[in-house]
């Protein structure tokens, strides 16, 4: 590079004019060459971003290939959990097995079910983790092997186990805020703060399952495999995922839908109060109560899928409002239960999650600490916490307005005649919410109004948008 020598100093009677002149000029042949090298740099470093510039067309769910974890032994139980939720006609992809179940052929040719695929073989990996299971490298390879099998016109690749409960619908939305020629890596971490300490906060949790944009799939498909000869120490198959596609400089795209459940016992108060965000799965159901009374959890969660059909995007979504009469507060997870509560409770403490479970680890104590999400701890009596009523049915008129029916949960507790106890049936009115992209980009909750009525055993609830500057707050 030649070496610009200094003009030295100007002299007192030269003009202004003369002295930004030579100053611009010297910054014009400073800068040009750290204009090219700039954009030498840009084309040579970053060929993955060259974005299909947001595609324009609707994702479809038809878009999105599954690679789903599974085994011999845990198919012939877990494949209940995929007929609820899979659409054969609208869904393609594959639950990866080590060998073909015995006795349980029937599965792998069924319509209601995805294909069944042998995993290839992995005994050439090593596997180092004292106590682990080195079938966490089979599974790690469904990622490599789903990518591989070559379908056509696919967006995205979403992985996830034989118990990951997928809301279909809610996937599609959520995905469509990303645009697929990038590279994204989408998922969540665990509710439990001992499992991300171990795990990792940045890794996205294999049960909770995962999404990786088609543009990213390609490039992980071709590393895949040289990725893992580096990490025969990890314990899980999603760690080593994760690990591939930090080598890669991905970072995890967190999406507050997808939901590990590294929780025990009830899990009434998680869903009760989900985020403001589209329910995108659920796992872990066999280490849980049925989030239904008197149900098992197959049964829990076809009922659940009831209100899905109606209107996927509002479950489980919260709204909270206030009687004015009764000094009652009302919170609405639509699908799932409303709460009453005999008394004012602010808006901040009615949206927090109450403690009713446990974390994943048995020996661990329940400390404010011990989640990633903000709990609340419930009170003791049972006659003290609210009232509780329990999704029943919901139907749709040719209006498009929607009713859905709660029914209470018996607690044998005394009431006054200003107590919620003494209501049988809760109903909501609401219309179908068809989130857009810059609804889910930047959420809002919407409000309800408790509606005249004529006394009794029911009480009537409308779901609406709140007004510009409307306040859901205690009067």
């Amino acid at each position: 590079m030649a070496i610009l020598h200094s003009p030295g100093p100007i002299k007192p009677q030269s003009s202004s004019k003369l002295t930004l002149t030579t100053f611009f000029l010297i910054s014009s042949f400073l800068f040009i060459p750290y204009f090219f090298s700039s954009v030498f740099l840009f084309h040579t470093f970053h060929p993955f971003h060259s974005s299909s510039n947001h595609i324009s067309s609707p994702l479809s769910l038809h878009q999105i290939v599954f690679g789903i974890a599974s085994n011999k032994d845990s198919w012939p139980k877990r494949k209940d959990y995929l007929q609820i939720w899979w659409k054969p006609n609208l869904m393609r992809g594959c639950v990866f097995v080590d060998d073909i179940p015995q006795n349980d052929n029937a599965s792998s040719t069924s319509s209601s079910l995805p294909a069944l695929c042998v995993s290839a073989d992995t005994s050439r990996f090593r596997y180092t983790f004292r106590g682990g299971y080195r079938s966490a490298i089979r599974v790690a390879r469904v990622v490599l092997e789903t990518v591989a099998a070559g379908h056509s016109n696919v967006r995205w690749y979403v992985f996830g186990d034989d118990d990951t409960i997928f809301f279909p619908e809610n996937l599609v939305k959520t995905l469509s805020k990303y645009d697929d020629g990038l590279w994204y890596y989408i998922g969540s971490n665990s509710e439990t703060y001992d499992q991300n300490k171990v795990f990792g906060f940045e890794m996205g949790f294999g049960g909770a399952g995962f999404a990786i944009s088609q543009s990213l799939a390609r490039t992980l498909r071709k590393v895949f495999d040289s990725c893992l000869e580096r990490y025969p120490h990890l314990y899980g198959s999603d760690s080593r995922v994760h690990s591939c596609l930090a080598e890669l400089g991905v970072k995890l795209t967190h999406e507050q839908g997808f939901h590990q459940v590294d929780l025990r016992g009830n899990i009434f108060g998680f869903l009760a109060s989900h985020p403001l965000t589209p329910l995108v799965t659920l796992h872990h159901l066999d280490h849980i109560n049925p989030i239904f009374p008197n149900k098992t959890i197959k049964e829990s969660l076809q009922h659940l899928f009831k209100a899905v059909e109606i209107d996927p995007h509002r479950v489980v979504q919260q709204s909270v409002c206030y009687d004015r009469w009764f000094s009652w507060t009302i919170s609405v997870s639509w699908g799932y239960a409303v709460q009453i509560y005999d008394r004012h409770v602010f808006l901040t403490d009615a949206i927090s999650v109450q403690r009713t479970f446990t974390p994943w680890k048995k020996e661990l104590k329940v400390e404010p600490g011990s989640f990633t999400i903000n709990t609340r701890e419930i009170d003791e009596d049972p006659c003290r916490r609210p009232t509780v009523f329990y999704f029943d049915q919901a139907s749709s008129d040719w209006s498009g307005l929607i009713k859905s029916n709660y029914r209470k949960d018996f607690v044998n507790c005394s009431l006054g005649p200003a107590s919620p106890r003494r209501l049988e049936e809760v109903r909501v009115f609401s219309h179908k919410l068809n989130l857009d992209v810059k609804q889910l980009e930047a959420p809002r909750r919407q409000c309800c109004d408790v509606l005249p009525s004529t006394g009794g055993e029911v009480l009537d609830i409308a779901i609406r948008e709140c007004k510009e500057e409307e306040l859901i707050h205690m009067h």
